[in-house]
C-alpha cells in the first residue's frame, strides 16, 4: 500500500456549525469597526485570513498583516460562545465510520486541510468530539492560500509516515470547487462531497477525482482506501 496522506476540509465536510463562525467573524467586525455588512459574502473555500483582509478592507479598514490578527483574536475570542449557543451544529453523514475505518489502516496519515486558523478549527470540531481525531494538518494560519497551506499539511502527514512527500499518495476531502482547486495545484487526488452549499455536479465540474453525496456512499471510502482510483 503506498502511503497515503488524506486531509479533511472542515466547514461543509466534516461538520456544518449553523452560521456560527459567520457570527463570530461578524461580532468581532463590529468591534473593531462598528459593522458588520462587509462580511455579507460567501465564506465557502476561503481562508480565515482572506476573508479578514476582504472584511476589512470593506470596512475601509487597514487590511495589513498586524490588523488582521487582531480581527482574528476577537474572532477566536467570540467563536466559543457563537459555537455554544447555536443548535444547528451537525457532524455529516458517516463521518465517524470513515475516520474509525481509516484509523484502524497503516501507513495512513489523517489529517485537516482547512481555511481555519488552528485554534478556530479546533474549537469547531471539538463540539462534535473530533478534534483529537486529528494530529496535524495544514491550516489557515500557515498561509494565506489554500493550496499552500494544503501543500503544508501533506509534507506534515508525510513527515509523520516517515517518508517524503513525493513518495505519498494524497488525498484532499472537500465540499467546495476551492478545495478541489488546491489539490489539483498540488498534484492530489480531491474526493468531493455534496454537504455543502455547492452541487455534485459542480464538484466534477471543477475537476474532483470522485464526487458523492455523502461520506455514507461506499465508493468514498472504497477511494480514501485505494481501493477506487
Amino acid at each position: 500500500m503506498t502511503p497515503t496522506v488524506i486531509l479533511f476540509d472542515i466547514d461543509g465536510t466534516l461538520i456544518s456549525c449553523g452560521g456560527a463562525g459567520r457570527l463570530a467573524m461578524k461580532a468581532a467586525l463590529r468591534d473593531i469597526a462598528g459593522c458588520d455588512e462587509p462580511l455579507d459574502f460567501e465564506f465557502a473555500g476561503g481562508t480565515d485570513r482572506s476573508i479578514a483582509r476582504r472584511a476589512l478592507e470593506g470596512a475601509g479598514r487597514s487590511a495589513d498583516e498586524p490588523a488582521i490578527d487582531v480581527f482574528l483574536a476577537r474572532y477566536l475570542e467570540r467563536l466559543p460562545v457563537m459555537l455554544a449557543s447555536i443548535d444547528r451544529y451537525h457532524v455529516h453523514d458517516n463521518v465517524l465510520g470513515v475516520l474509525a475505518s481509516l484509523e484502524r489502516r497503516d501507513g495512513f496519515a489523517i489529517g485537516l486541510g482547512t481555511g481555519n486558523v488552528e485554534a478556530g478549527a479546533r474549537a469547531k470540531l471539538r463540539r462534535g468530539q473530533l478534534s483529537e481525531r486529528f494530529a496535524f494538518g495544514g491550516f489557515g494560519c500557515d498561509h494565506e492560500e489554500r493550496k499552500r497551506l494544503i501543500a503544508i499539511g501533506a509534507e506534515r502527514g508525510a513527515a509523520r509516515l516517515g517518508v517524503a512527500r513525493e513518495a505519498c499518495r494524497v488525498v484532499i476531502v472537500g465540499d467546495t470547487p476551492k478545495d478541489v482547486e488546491a489539490a489539483l495545484a498540488i498534484g492530489a487526488e480531491c474526493l468531493g462531497v455534496g454537504t455543502g452549499p455547492h452541487t455534485p455536479g459542480e464538484l466534477r465540474e471543477a475537476g474532483a477525482t470522485l464526487v458523492c453525496d455523502d461520506l455514507s456512499d461506499p465508493r468514498a471510502s472504497a477511494m480514501l482506501l485505494g481501493a477506487a482510483r
